[in-house]
């Protein structure tokens, strides 16, 4: 199989989304009414997919999945966007994770109640009946980060038998200030970490980030921090700094997945050999144009219109 005919795995978390739209965030102990409620499949990895495949990325989800028909809402949705399913771990027995979502129309602020009450991370044995040459870059959302590591560590052994220009390219996302997921950063060629991540090591700007964080990272790796209206910045392999300024929208909505967007845009530049300079400004694009409506439909269109306005090279997204 040819390296452009390959897919994207995104490892992590799918859950159900129940989203409330409210005209401002209400006060506690207090009866108000929505302007809109819907559901929405989520979770990082999930949304990713989601991204990839309205950019026209082939992609495939490895994750934990209930039975019942919330699970049957989420499966449509995948099979909706033509996202391989086939890595699904099923659980019969647990009960679906669900996120809460207070949508205001005001500030354009997501606030999330997330519960995860017995569901099971994919593990490195479920990673073990994976085929491999399927696939041309392995995304893992961090969080049980010691299976995840002997999954990124098979990865590694594979990646060895092969030329170089045939491997696989491993990213990771660091989105939650735990100690057990840093260990990620010293594995992936690319390494996504989080505004709360770097705030929680002491860094107020996502350059100083890069620049304080750059020790945990292996040689040669990317190592990306997206900063909201900040924009983001980025590690290049030879070491010197990328930037790229926000995109904001004329009307923030919804910001919620922003950051799963920005990540799915930036994989989807780089594994079809973009620049990193061009894949942090399209990622950035991409994320502020999600950030203009509800929900992903029509961000393709959106994202390319967007990211030709500011940049005249642009192309095919």
């Amino acid at each position: 199989m040819e390296q452009k005919d390959k897919k994207i795995l995104c490892v992590g978390l799918v859950c159900l989304d129940i989203i409330s739209v409210v005209d401002k965030y209400p006060e506690e102990d207090t009866d108000s009414r929505c302007v809109s409620q819907r559901w929405q499949r989520g979770g990082n990895a999930s949304n990713s997919c989601t991204v990839l495949s309205l950019l026209g990325s082939p992609c495939a989800f490895m994750g934990s999945l209930c039975a019942g028909p919330v699970a049957s809402f989420i499966v449509e949705d995948f099979q909706k966007l033509n996202v391989d399913m086939s890595l699904v771990s099923e659980h019969a027995q647990c009960i679906t994770p669900t996120s809460l979502v207070i949508s205001s129309r005001s500030t354009g602020s997501r606030t999330i109640l997330h519960l995860n009450r017995n569901v099971p991370d994919v593990t490195a044995e479920d990673f073990s009946k994976v085929d491999l040459r399927h696939f041309k870059w392995i995304h893992w959302e961090g969080r049980n980060a010691d299976e995840q590591l002997k999954m990124i560590e098979r990865v590694a052994r594979y990646n060895a038998t092969l030329l170089p220009q045939q491997r696989i390219t491993v990213s990771v996302e660091i989105e939650k200030p735990r100690e057990p997921l840093y260990e990620l950063f010293a594995y992936g060629d690319v390494v996504f970490v989080s505004k709360d991540v770097a705030r929680h090591f002491g860094f107020q700007t996502p350059s100083s980030a890069l620049e304080g964080l750059r020790c945990r990272v292996k040689a040669g790796a990317v190592l990306i921090c997206a900063w909201a209206e900040k924009g983001a910045d980025a590690l290049a392999p030879d070491g010197s700094l990328v930037h790229s300024d926000a995109f904001p929208p004329e009307h923030l909505v919804d910001t919620l997945g922003a950051g799963d967007t920005f990540n799915a845009a930036v994989i989807h530049k780089l594994s079809n050999g973009a620049r990193l300079q061009d894949a942090l400004t399209f990622g950035c694009a991409v994320a502020g144009s999600k950030c203009g409506f509800h929900g992903y439909d029509g961000i393709a269109d959106m994202a390319a219109s967007q990211y030709w306005k500011h940049d005249g090279s642009a192309g095919d997204i």
